[in-house]
């Protein structure tokens, strides 16, 4: 367990480098893989070969390359010593089986294949690369409206060439997330298109590039993007804002209330009244004109002069 959290750990450091397009350091990081010992379920459950491959396209540097290449080489002959295990094993396994149904009768060699016949069409339990490790298989659906809609999550998954860079499988992906939309509204009613619609324009914003990568990376799983809210899914900047304007908000109501000079000079445009307090206060540069907050004391109506 310790070692996955390791490989994981340098899994995201690489990732991070190939978002900045900055590879500097991962020569450190790639010894420090090569001199730990790997398994094949370490490599599945932290896909540290899709990282290594992302970082070997983005460097220039040629050591790094040739140690990116060396990595993948020594893991891919990993996996294909495990498919070679299963195979023969499978090999060991048929003599005795036709053993057994020739003792059993000449009916029983039919039996078998009959009991046998279904699972052949099976995807096979060893995958064939170790990116086809990291994901469930992708829920099928012959629904149209589904069906567009993953074709448009696709899209939107692509709008870069972030995709490219980091080997992500945008269908499998789009897959897995229309797929936990619909597994929450149980139809693609207005609600389900609705939620869809808010992935597909988040993640295609031009101006929030870190939440499309963090979905392709893998740091922001399929279900997790499913549910995530406007707010969540916002850019750092648009938060920010967002940020401001809630203390602009919050100062302005606050400056409004508290104190202030009764007066009828102001007529409220709710309730007509001129039952009002004032207050003024320097907001902006000295040589420029105070701002006056205005309250009603009617209806509580506020707003403001400049």
């Amino acid at each position: 367990m310790a070692k996955d959290q390791e490989v994981e750990r340098i899994a995201k450091k690489l990732d991070k480098m190939v978002h900045k397009k900055n590879t500097d350091g991962a020569i450190d990081l790639l010894r420090e893989l090569k001199n730990t010992k790997m398994s094949l379920e370490t490599l599945q459950s932290t896909r540290i070969g899709m990282s290594v491959n992302a970082v070997r396209k983005q460097s220039v540097d040629e050591e790094v390359q040739t140690l990116a290449k060396s990595l993948i080489k020594s893991w891919k002959k990993l996996l294909d010593g495990s498919e070679g295990k299963v195979e023969e094993k499978r090999k060991e396994d048929s003599p005795l089986r036709l053993a057994s149904s020739s003792k059993d009768g000449p009916g029983s060699s039919e039996k078998i294949k009959k009991q046998e016949a279904p699972k052949t069409p099976a995807t096979p339990t060893t995958p064939t690369t170790p990116r086809s490790t990291s994901f469930p298989p992708a829920p099928v659906t012959t629904d149209s409206v589904r069906t567009k809609c993953r074709e448009l999550l696709v899209a939107a998954l692509q709008t870069d060439d972030d995709h490219k860079t980091i080997g992500a499988d945008c269908e499998h992906l789009a897959a897995q997330i229309e797929d936990s939309i619909y597994q929450e509204f149980k139809s693609t009613d207005v609600k389900y298109k609705s939620r869809l619609r808010s992935r597909i324009s988040n993640l295609k914003d031009q101006k929030n590039p870190d939440l499309r990568r963090n979905v392709l990376c893998g740091n922001i799983s399929p279900e997790r993007i499913a549910n995530m809210t406007a707010e969540e899914m916002a850019s750092n900047e648009l938060k920010e804002m967002r940020k401001a304007l809630t203390k602009e908000s919050i100062r302005e109501h606050q400056l409004s209330k508290v104190g202030g000079t009764e007066t009828d000079m102001f007529q409220c445009g709710k309730c007509r009244g001129k039952n009002c307090t004032y207050t003024q206060v320097q907001t902006r540069s000295a040589d420029e004109p105070m701002t006056t907050f205005v309250l009603c004391n009617e209806c509580g109506n506020r707003w403001k002069f400049c």
